[in-house]
């Protein structure tokens, strides 16, 4: 079955100057493998190039059961000098949650 991430996760963001932290959790420890599996770097940045610019990187974290993406050039000037509504990029960590994949049941 295609789900939303935000069906089976959350999601976390913070900065550094022009680079975004994106974390994808999910509520439920069954699920990690899929989303593991599935939610890679380059999907993040295909799904997300209107916003990501440079590089994206991916760290599996395991024993949190958690990826984080690290962004680079994802926030226009910089957290300290862009006038974008957004400069923190708050919202993509939510914008990520729409990306679908297949998982074998909702638990």
């Amino acid at each position: 079955m295609k789900v939303k991430l935000s069906k089976i996760a959350h999601g976390r963001a913070g900065d550094k100057g022009n680079t975004l932290l994106l974390s994808v959790i999910p509520f439920e420890e069954e699920h990690f493998s899929a989303i593991e599996d599935q939610v890679t770097a380059k999907k993040v940045k295909e799904f997300l190039s209107h916003q990501l610019k440079g590089e994206v990187k991916r760290f599996s974290l395991p024993e949190l059961k958690a990826l984080q993406f690290t962004c680079e050039e994802a926030l226009g000037t910089g957290v300290t000098t862009s006038i974008a509504m957004d400069a923190h990029g708050k919202s993509l960590s939510y914008a990520l949650l729409e990306m679908e994949i297949e998982i074998k049941s909702l638990a």
